[in-house]
């Protein structure tokens, strides 16, 4: 079904693409909004992406899956938007510290008004963090521990050997650390 849609979507179809990429616009609009921060942004770059897509469809040549491809288009439509505004602008709902996602640490839903003060704080502090780390090492905390890609498939999207992968995600958890660190004790 999905190789018959992606084939019709080369020749021109565009209402073959429409359904083709129903299933991923959530995927896409999460890709999105974890790499820009905001609702906005976030809407705009999905649209962005699906268009740059949709132009592009002629040179996805199956080697690797669909959404992979797609996947790396929204990334580098974020980054590329990043690089034009030329500052580190990314808000994530969660990030990593130590070896455990933020998602992991704030998964509490008490509903404590002292808890979502404490953890609208945690996030904020994060959020911070996150920002002072390049946009490289920040896809791929958001594709590993956001999304739950393997290193393979993050690898596949970033176009990066899976080496690559593993040590930028252990230098940003490490950079993440210390940049808590500091502003922890600042506070």
């Amino acid at each position: 079904m999905e190789s018959t849609l992606i084939e019709k979507s080369i020749q021109g179809d565009v209402s073959s693409f429409e359904k083709l990429i129903v299933q991923y616009n959530r995927y896409v609009y999460n890709i999105a909004y974890r790499m820009m921060g905001n609702e906005e942004d976030a809407k705009d770059m999905s649209q962005e992406a699906l268009i740059k897509a949709y132009k592009a469809i002629g040179q996805f040549k199956m080697e690797s899956g669909f959404s992979t491809w797609l996947y790396r288009i929204v990334i580098n439509t974020c980054k590329d938007e990043l690089r034009k505004r030329k500052e580190q602008v990314l808000s994530l709902d969660e990030a990593i510290a130590d070896n455990a996602s933020l998602q992991d640490i704030i998964s509490d839903d008490r509903s404590n008004p002292i808890l979502i003060y404490e953890q609208v704080e945690l996030k904020a502090t994060l959020n911070e963090a996150l920002n002072k780390l390049s946009d490289d090492n920040k896809s791929v905390v958001i594709l590993k521990d956001l999304m739950g890609y393997s290193y393979e498939e993050i690898g596949e999207i970033l176009q990066i050997p899976i080496g690559t992968v593993r040590s930028r995600l252990n230098r940003s958890r490490t950079s993440l650390k210390s940049i808590l660190k500091i502003q922890l004790a600042e506070q």
